[in-house]
């Protein structure tokens, strides 16, 4: 039970809530704050409402720390680590339903719900997220043509707002709609009901196909039929001319039993996450550059199949790769790394083309580059997805005249109709935001009336006047 700030004695902030330096994934711009992890609802409670007193910088919620921008950072403020709070605390095994704290990780609930036959209807490029971070990110997988986002299967959660209190939040309300995909910055998520994903096998069905260039590539895509539920394709951006946007499609579908080997249907809900040795040792700092990454894209491209179908591959080394190497942020070396993500509507190819051969004359030396197609848009005011095509690149923050050259993006983007993922986000401009968020005004107006002090503050809110 929570204790309610109106009736109740106040809680005692937990202890310590010391300052230390926090940034995101991609380390490009790191801040320091006070750090405060809730044990308890009532920790959450105290920690709140002392964000909110006079003279304090607010404060923001902060799961695992895998945003790449300045989303869960906040200067001068606190951050409140809530991977505290971490309970399942009922699984409708029937139903395909969990309801657990926001502080439980993606990786915890494969651990625990794989062997029951449910998986994850959404899930990122890393297990290593909190739910309460996938909501508040409104994070999307590779099948978010036939899946939507990840808040799209939260029929409900527990939202602590800036008054100290807990609300039960239900889909389609406003309050709801505000806060998947809103950064952490209408509350702190404390509970969340997922709707969940019959599977009868923790193995996937992979089909591969090689494409020349970026047409063929948009073709392939577009030919992705209904039994391939997940597609994704990585793309050559240091390839020119009639290669331009080479790259390798990767579709793909759960494995029913019957297509394991009599073997492998012993256990065929056993969750195996592939492990790597550890990053110090493993990844030395800096080891990108643009003669290694055109190296790895090279043999990359050439070892993949012309077209392979069927193979049976782990879920985890299909969708969590980079997970069995820790720290794998390491190899852009000291400066991180920009992680640029937008999207195009259909019908705007053009654009997407036209980005595609500006990286590529720029040898921008992306190591991962990913391209998917987006469904139908999410209720989130502030979601990214929109019906159309996106693509993620990871670039070295040290590369000379690069914020020049993603500004020159931010513009060819917004022109298009499209937007930046905020959650990748550490340096757009205030101005272009308008452009790519229609429902910006509403969210600041929604902000204003359930948070009139600004107690729920980061550095992405401060630098974009969210």
């Amino acid at each position: 039970m929570v204790a309610d700030p109106a009736t109740d004695p106040l809680p005692t902030l937990p202890a310590p809530a010391h300052s230390v330096p926090v940034s995101g994934w991609g380390r490009t711009a790191p801040t320091s704050a006070r750090l405060i992890r809730p044990r308890s609802y009532e920790d959450a409670v105290a920690a709140v409402l002392d964000c909110g007193a006079t003279g304090r910088r607010g404060g923001i919620a902060r799961g695992l720390g895998r945003a790449h921008g300045d989303a869960a950072q906040n200067a001068g403020g606190a951050v409140l680590d809530m991977t505290g709070l971490d309970r399942i605390h009922a699984i409708d095994a029937a139903n395909g339903t969990v309801l657990c704290d926001a502080g439980v990780s993606l990786h915890r609930l494969m651990e625990v719900l794989l062997p029951l036959g449910w998986f994850l209807p959404v899930t990122p490029g890393t297990r290593q997220v909190t739910v309460g971070g996938a909501i508040c990110a409104d994070v999307h997988g590779a099948n978010h043509r036939a899946a939507g986002s990840f808040a799209r299967h939260v029929p409900a959660l527990e939202l602590l707002t800036a008054d100290g209190r807990v609300s039960l939040v239900e889909r389609g309300s406003e309050l709801f709609d505000a806060t998947a995909g809103g950064m952490g910055l209408t509350g702190v998520v404390l509970t969340a009901t997922l709707q969940l994903l019959r599977v009868e096998t923790s193995s996937m069905l992979v089909d591969t196909e090689r494409a020349d260039d970026l047409d063929d590539l948009l073709d392939r895509f577009t030919a992705t039929d209904d039994r391939h539920p997940y597609a994704a394709a990585w793309i050559d951006l240091l390839a020119r001319g009639a290669a331009t946007g080479r790259g390798v499609l990767t579709r793909a579908a759960h494995a029913p039993l019957d297509a394991l080997p009599p073997r492998a249907r012993r256990a065929p809900l056993e969750f195996r996450p592939g492990r790597l040795p550890a990053a110090p040792s493993f990844l030395p700092e800096g080891l990108l550059s643009r003669h290694s990454v055109g190296l790895f894209n090279e043999v990359r491209y050439r070892s993949a199949p012309r077209a392979r179908t069927g193979e049976l591959r782990r879920l985890t080394t299909y969708f969590h790769p980079l997970d069995g190497v820790p720290h794998w942020n390491r190899v852009y070396g000291p400066g991180g790394s920009v992680q640029y993500q937008f999207v195009v509507g259909r019908g705007r190819e053009e654009a997407l083309r036209r980005i595609v051969h500006r990286a590529s004359e720029r040898r921008c030396p992306a190591f991962l580059a990913t391209l998917k197609r987006f469904g139908a848009g999410d209720p989130g005011w502030l979601s990214f997805p929109m019906p159309g095509w996106t693509l993620a690149l990871d670039i070295p923050a040290s590369l000379p005249g690069l914020s020049a050259f993603l500004d020159e993006l931010d513009e060819e983007v917004a022109a298009a109709g499209g937007r930046v993922h905020l959650a990748k986000d550490s340096r757009l401009r205030p101005g272009t935001l308008a452009a790519m968020y229609p429902r910006l005004d509403d969210f600041r107006a929604l902000r204003a009336r359930w948070d009139p002090h600004g107690v729920f503050r980061s550095d992405l809110s401060r630098r974009l006047g969210l």
